[in-house]
């Protein structure tokens, strides 16, 4: 999958959700749950998802800010 060019298919979920984890890491964030929603690939739902998860408070507001960040660029 090349980064940004195309619309991913539901069989790169798993490289999509790594990519997803290594850019919060870059920016120091850590969401503990984030992995692939495996009751999507029994559902009728045909694209798998990455299930964000939960995180406390400070990672929200440290999510928050990298992406206010980012939307500047």
């Amino acid at each position: 999958m090349s980064e940004h060019h195309h619309r991913p298919s539901p069989d790169d979920v798993h490289e999509c959700t790594e990519a997803l984890r290594s850019a919060l890491r870059e920016n120091g964030i850590t969401l503990p749950s984030l992995g692939v929603e495996l009751p999507a690939f029994a559902g009728a739902y045909h694209a798998p998802l990455v299930a964000l998860g939960n995180c406390n408070a400070a990672t929200a507001l440290r999510l928050a800010d990298a992406l206010r960040k980012a939307a500047v660029r």
